[in-house]
């Protein structure tokens, strides 16, 4: 399902100069049309890439998984006066999904053991509180919060940070990728092994049978080779739409492996 099919920077003569209508990729007008349902987006840092990301979040009024929303998150001036004059066209325009930088999760991850602690602390007051109470009126006080600890129980386990950060994360797309979402994901190979990096292809492509709707930012050779993905290369203005096998990446990568010795003897 393709939820968002395009795109566009509108043509303005009083749009504002400096970042980030001064990176070639993002700064003059374009026109990006989504026809499949994973989206790629490529190139090298500083191409753009990721403030064209944050913008479509924006302007699709995303939910942000990180420690700061999209509209408040200070570092992303930018992308939100990036986001003013784009246009989007939407097929349908779904409730699901969310905005994801890598090292957001990180604090994510804390946020949710800070809650599920919280509700313990209260757990325990309410016992204090309700000793000498009747045990109907002690069980309606913790009914609410044991069903709080239930829901973080049964989405967490026993919390984010009982795994290492691969497996956390890579847990947390499992319980929260849904079906009929779109998702804006800057970087999320950044905390897998290789390895994870195929386990989430995995679930990527599961999930595409479920109506996703995936937008990502990544230098990853692994996350590129998704079948069927969209690839736009960011390297040049205006961005293009490219072949995995044509990127420098990829073939960076392959022969970088193929010989190491040959890059690493100009050290």
């Amino acid at each position: 399902m393709i939820h968002l099919r395009r795109a566009a920077l509108r043509p303005s003569s009083t749009r504002a100069c400096g970042f980030p209508f001064d990176i070639p990729a993002v700064g003059a007008t374009f026109d990006l049309a989504f026809a499949d349902p994973v989206t790629a987006f490529v190139g090298e840092n500083g191409s753009g890439k990721s403030t064209l990301l944050e913008a479509l979040a924006i302007a699709a009024r995303a939910i942000s998984v990180g420690s700061n929303e999209l509209v408040d998150d200070p570092t992303l001036a930018g992308p939100r006066a990036l986001a003013a004059d784009l246009k989007l066209t939407w097929a349908t325009r779904p409730g699901r999904g969310f905005y994801l930088r890598a090292e957001d999760f990180f604090g994510y991850a804390k946020r949710m053991d800070a809650t599920r602690a919280g509700l313990e602390t209260e757990l325990r007051r309410v016992e204090v509180e309700y000793a000498d109470a009747p045990d109907l009126a002690r069980s309606l006080a913790r009914m609410p919060l044991e069903r709080e600890l239930a829901a973080l129980t049964d989405r967490y386990g026993d919390g984010l940070d009982a795994r290492s950060h691969g497996e956390s994360f890579l847990h947390f797309f499992q319980q929260r990728l849904v079906p009929g979402g779109i998702y804006f994901l800057d970087e999320p190979e950044a905390p897998l092994s290789p390895s994870r990096q195929l386990s989430f292809l995995a679930l990527l492509k599961h999930m595409v049978g479920r109506d996703i709707q995936v937008i990502m930012a990544t230098h990853s050779p692994i996350l590129l080779a998704f079948p069927g993905a969209a690839i736009w290369s960011f390297d040049a203005a205006p961005m293009r739409r490219v072949a995995y096998a044509d990127l420098e990446h990829v073939n960076l990568t392959r022969d970088f492996l193929r010989d190491p010795e040959a890059f690493l003897r100009h050290l």
